[in-house]
């Protein structure tokens, strides 16, 4: 009789601990719910909504347009010119930040001394503020005073272009400022990634026959890093696409457009022409381009892990 008193009340207790529980979960996450709801999903709803109409910033009134701002990025030279830039950028900047991060980390793994001296030169770049380092490569890559054409007449006797005012050189001149900055995070990332490995499998590798450092990095190091690198491209990626600052501070798209990038564009017809419907419309496409270069990378990771 007891017990059949008391199951009730047991049962009592452990539901009440159960919704003790997640209401306390519900409380931790609700801040970060919050913060993606305002920060993130409701932006990018309202950008969708403001995307079909033909809404600039200040006006009163607004008109629904459907796809009327999307068909006039279809013959939009100046759009077109920033899509071809963003992809040549992404093309120039992302296979060699993630080669050299990776050969950095191999590097600093390979020998102790210096290691943390090293890690902390290559990182360097990482905390620096990049719109305050700007200036500074500004002035490195200044046609006459530069540290770079400087070098180059010296040494080499040859006078250098102007690196920011060139059509021909601008946009790889910000591609390498990309690159001096991403290589010390993606160091880091890999020298996790390279911490993670067992070193069982080395031995086991030299027991294989892998006497050689290439021999143990094809068959150990390589695929082991596989989850690693698929982070380290993503992130890459996204940062390259994202490209605004060295931008907006250096170049400002120009000269005639030669580094004009999707985000700057974006930003130019937002806030300077005030065309925010275009300017959504545009966004709609970068979150699309985004989006769809993750999942290819991350498709194309999966399917190489599974023939592995």
């Amino acid at each position: 009789m007891a017990d059949a008193n008391f199951a009730p009340m047991l049962a009592g207790a452990h539901r009440a601990r159960a919704f003790g529980a997640t209401l306390s979960g519900w409380g931790l996450a609700l801040p970060a719910t919050i913060l993606m709801l305002a920060m993130i999903l409701i932006p990018t709803l309202v950008a969708m909504l403001l995307a079909v109409t033909d809404y600039q910033l200040g006006a009163r009134s607004i008109q629904y347009i459907g796809l009327g701002n999307f068909a006039e990025l279809l013959n939009d030279r100046v759009f077109w010119r920033a899509f071809n830039n963003t992809l040549i950028y992404t093309l120039m900047t992302v296979p060699t930040a993630v080669l050299l991060g990776l050969g950095v980390a191999l590097l600093i793994e390979a020998d102790a001394f210096g290691r943390g001296f090293f890690r902390t030169v290559y990182f360097l770049p990482v905390t620096a503020l990049l719109v305050a380092m700007a200036t500074v490569w500004e002035f490195i890559l200044h046609s006459d005073l530069g540290l770079v054409n400087q070098l180059l007449a010296r040494v080499f006797g040859i006078s250098g272009p102007d690196w920011l005012s060139d059509p021909n050189h601008v946009l790889s001149s910000l591609a390498f400022i990309f690159v001096w900055q991403q290589t010390g995070y993606n160091m880091i990332l890999f020298l996790a990634g390279l911490k993670a490995i067992p070193s069982d499998l080395y031995s086991a590798a030299k027991v294989d026959g892998a006497d050689r450092a290439i021999d143990r990095f094809l068959m150990v190091t390589w695929p082991a890093l596989g989850p690693t690198m698929l982070f380290v491209v993503l992130i890459t990626t996204l940062y390259s696409f994202r490209v605004f600052d060295t931008v907006a501070a250096l170049t400002q798209g120009g000269p005639a457009n030669a580094s004009n990038v999707l985000l700057y564009n974006i930003y130019r017809e937002g806030f300077v022409y005030f065309r925010t419907g275009f300017a959504s419309a545009m966004t709609m496409i970068f979150l699309a381009l985004i989006l769809l270069v993750a999942l290819i990378q991350i498709h194309s990771f999966e399917r190489k892990e599974k023939r592995s």
